[in-house]
């Protein structure tokens, strides 16, 4: 699943996150991953105050939203971290680490989530490139919105050539660990959800059996 969600943050929280990315002290992104070759970015620093606060922030702003909820099936959410890139700044082609260390075990990241907080066009570059086979798909999203997609992917950050890429980033552990399995019960619930009322009841009422059956056998409840 390659998911755009338009409009996650409310215009207050996109300002509140702007304005957190201009004032807030900033460190190395390589912090949480020293190893790596190809990033080259800047995190938010854990210790400024601001870090708990805009998390905070741009994590309700996932939970409360019925698209990211429903195609996610959300367990366990890493704490969204606020992330910049200046000019020169890239993150190479790369595929995301299957288990990530937070909280009293680690979060296995199924799900990977960018949350756009500066608009497109305030920098040269920084489109996140998405490889989906052979093919490459470019996001560069509207301020305030997100895309989520598979933490499997390989998937880069192309260079910044002019001004500066603002985003919020965090992983999710799925209650439903298998990619095909999630995204078939994401389709099987929009359609529910657009032509079930329009069913016979007794028809609707078998299909919400076969909704209910799949997510008990599928889904971790806890």
């Amino acid at each position: 699943m390659f998911l755009e969600i338009p409009d996650l943050l409310t215009p207050a929280e996109l300002a509140h996150l702007q304005r957190a990315a201009q004032i807030g002290t900033f460190v190395d992104g390589r912090g949480s991953n020293p190893h790596s070759k190809v990033k080259r970015n800047l995190a938010l620093d854990a210790g400024d105050p601001l870090y708990q606060e805009t998390s905070r922030l741009m994590a309700h702003a996932l939970q409360r939203n019925e698209i990211f909820r429903n195609a996610s099936f959300p367990k366990v959410m890493a704490p969204p971290m606020l992330t910049r890139y200046p000019p020169g700044n890239a993150y190479g082609l790369h595929s995301d680490a299957a288990f990530l260390p937070i909280g009293e075990r680690p979060l296995r990241s199924d799900l990977s989530c960018t949350i756009f907080v500066s608009p497109p066009e305030a920098c040269g570059g920084g489109a996140l490139s998405v490889a989906l086979g052979t093919r490459r798909v470019e996001v560069k999203g509207a301020a305030g919105s997100a895309v989520v997609y598979p933490s499997d992917t390989l998937h880069e950050v192309t260079p910044i050539t002019s001004g500066e890429r603002v985003v919020g980033l965090t992983f999710i552990e799925s209650r439903i660990a298998d990619r095909a399995r999630r995204d078939l019960l994401y389709e099987l619930n929009e359609v529910a959800a657009l032509e079930g009322l329009g069913m016979q009841w007794e028809n609707f009422t078998r299909l919400q059996h076969v909704q209910m059956s799949l997510l008990r056998m599928w889904a971790e409840p806890n």
